[in-house]
């Protein structure tokens, strides 16, 4: 008789399929972890812009790939690194794919006919979104009682 340790809650009817496929050891790891691969974001309004800042370190700024079309702004990023070593009876190769796509619908007041700034350093992608002239901020005006 073989003894089988027990996790408890790995049973098909106490959660959905998908719960308890996701638990198992082997699926559990980096490559099918879909909330790891989604970098964190910050949008901020600002009287004259959007901007929006992503944490996305590791990557360089040619590896991005920004594109706004039908008032959806995406943003993906894709690395590929390799590196082959040959001896003499063997060849190891090593390799890894780092990406990742967000996607999101923009607010009627950005003026996609402008130009958007995109600048990435120390691992943050900032990205500044104009806005259209109406939809400015406007300093308060002051009337005078006579």
């Amino acid at each position: 008789m073989s003894l089988i340790k027990f996790k408890g809650g790995r049973f098909p009817w106490n959660e959905s399929l998908f719960d308890f496929v996701h638990q198992d050891a082997f699926i559990n790891d980096d490559f099918f972890n879909l909330k790891k691969a989604m970098p964190s974001m910050n949008i901020k309004e600002h009287k004259a812009n959007f901007e929006i800042e992503l944490a996305a370190p590791g990557f360089e700024k040619e590896d991005f790939a920004i594109t706004m079309n039908d008032g959806v702004l995406e943003i993906s990023a894709l690395k590929k690194t390799g590196e082959t070593k040959k001896e003499e009876d063997y060849t190891r190769r090593e390799f890894r794919y780092n990406s990742f796509k967000r996607s999101m619908q923009l607010p009627g007041s950005v003026d996609q006919s402008k130009e958007v700034k995109a600048a990435y350093k120390n691992g943050i992608l900032r990205l500044g979104l104009p806005k259209m002239e109406e939809a400015k901020v406007k300093p308060k005006r002051v009337i005078e009682v006579s």
